[in-house]
């Protein structure tokens, strides 16, 4: 049985995916940035050093769309302020180290989407 879920693969992950291949771009999927990050970025183009991450609305607080479930409130409070304030860190690690890192929401048009990422790739050449 499959998890209601998914940590990858995704469907605006995959969407997102088939827009980039489209366009030419060659990428890695699911792979960390950092050797010392736990975090594993959604696409990794390494010698560009850009790091995509495909976030869910609900798991990563959307402005937009973020619901905060009335059972056990505080408890999904704390999870996912905690999930936001992890992000932050591994954005500030990533540049740190030199990395370009692109948050995309899971409701984003897939082509804008591509075509950020390929600004910054275009930036980072």
């Amino acid at each position: 049985m499959g998890r209601a879920n998914r940590a990858r693969d995704t469907s605006p992950e995959l969407m997102l995916r088939r827009e980039l291949h489209r366009r030419g771009l060659r990428y890695r999927v699911h792979r960390r940035p950092a050797p010392h990050l736990r975090t594993t970025a959604d696409i990794v183009f390494g010698p560009a050093r850009v790091a995509v991450f495909v976030d869910g609305c609900f798991w990563h607080r959307c402005p937009q769309h973020s619901v905060m479930p009335k059972q056990n409130g505080e408890w999904w409070r704390s999870k996912l302020e905690g999930n936001v304030a992890r992000d932050r860190r591994d954005d500030r690690v990533l540049d740190e180290q030199g990395w370009r890192v692109i948050r995309v929401w899971e409701h984003e048009d897939p082509e804008a989407a591509a075509d950020r990422i390929a600004r910054a790739l275009d930036a980072s050449s």
